[in-house]
This record gives C-alpha cells, structure tokens and sequence, in this order.
C-alpha cells in the first residue's frame, strides 16, 4: 500500500501520522478487530485525526458572540469558520446595512465584525449608529482594502478599529477588544 492509498482509505481530510510505516497500516487492516487496533495504537502509529490541533487564542473568547455582516457569501463562511475555530460564537450574519441593524438588535452580539463597502449603508454609518450612545457592541471593520485608505473615517466611526479581511484573526480581534 502506498501512501497515497492509505490517505485515500483513511478518509477525505484525513492525516496520517507517519504515512510510511506500511507494514503497520496493512497489519491494522488484516486484524480481525481493526477498531480496536486503531485504539490501541492511535496515539502513535499511523494515527488519524480530522482535530484542529491549534489552541484558541484565548480560552474565554467562547463567550464573545459575534455578528458577521459582509455582502460576500464566501468571506463571511470563512471568516464564521475561523472564528468558531478560534472560541468565538458567531450569532449571526447579515448582507446589508438594513439587516445589519436588525439583526444587531434581536442577537444582542458583543462584537460586530462589518465590512466597510455595503450595497445600501456604508460601514461606517452602521458602525456610528450601533455605537451610538454607548452601550451597544464593540464594532470592528474590515475591507479588502488598506485601512489608510479610510484616513480618519474608521476612527470617526465609533468603531474600534480595523482590520484588513486578508489579515483577520482571532488574535487581531483580541487586540481591538481589549
């Protein structure tokens, strides 16, 4: 068996920790009791996991909920994933502005990840009125453009900060929210 074979059997995703002890991963094949087998030596020989073995970046970020707003489909899955990866709890995502503020209101989120360019309200109107008054969430920016770009727009905004979206991370939020 190759090692390419063995990816192949042990699943789409899959790692195989040392793909090449052969004769191990061939001899838990031929073993009457193959779950047993893998039990036993998983830890050390030909183990397979699908775990995201990286640490959140900070344990009590589980209970910052988060509210993704952005006009594209694919950044805010990608951007729910990494924070979910990272001990955010993402509550919701909105595509406008108008669904932006309701959304806001009903989930209560502590933080509000929202693009700066929106087809209806820019983000700097939507961040100046969730931060309005005080009280509301923490409102971080982001663009796939440079935040020099905005000049003294982000600040003026009532928003913490920004954040170019090619660089978001859970420890790029963590610096704006503490």
């Amino acid at each position: 068996m190759t090692s390419d074979a063995a990816s192949v059997d042990a699943g789409p995703g899959a790692s195989i920790a040392d793909p090449l002890r052969r004769e191990s991963a061939g001899a838990a094949r031929r073993d009457p009791q193959p779950h047993a087998a893998a039990t036993a030596a998983s830890a050390f020989e030909g183990a397979v996991t699908r775990m995201v073995t990286a640490p959140s970046v900070c344990d009590d970020r589980s209970l910052v909920t988060v509210l993704i707003v952005d006009d594209h489909p694919s950044f805010r899955a990608n951007a729910r994933a990494l924070l979910e990866a990272e001990g955010f709890d993402v509550v919701g995502e909105a595509e406008d502005g108008a669904s932006a503020l309701r959304a806001a209101a009903q989930l209560g989120p502590q933080l509000v990840l929202l693009d700066v360019q929106l087809p209806d309200i820019d983000g700097f109107e939507i961040a100046r009125r969730l931060t309005d008054g005080g009280g509301g969430p923490a409102v971080v920016l982001v663009s796939s453009r440079d935040g020099s770009d905005f000049g003294p727009l982000v600040e003026r905004s009532g928003a913490r900060g920004f954040i170019p979206k090619a660089e978001l991370s859970g420890a790029a939020l963590s610096a704006l929210l503490d």
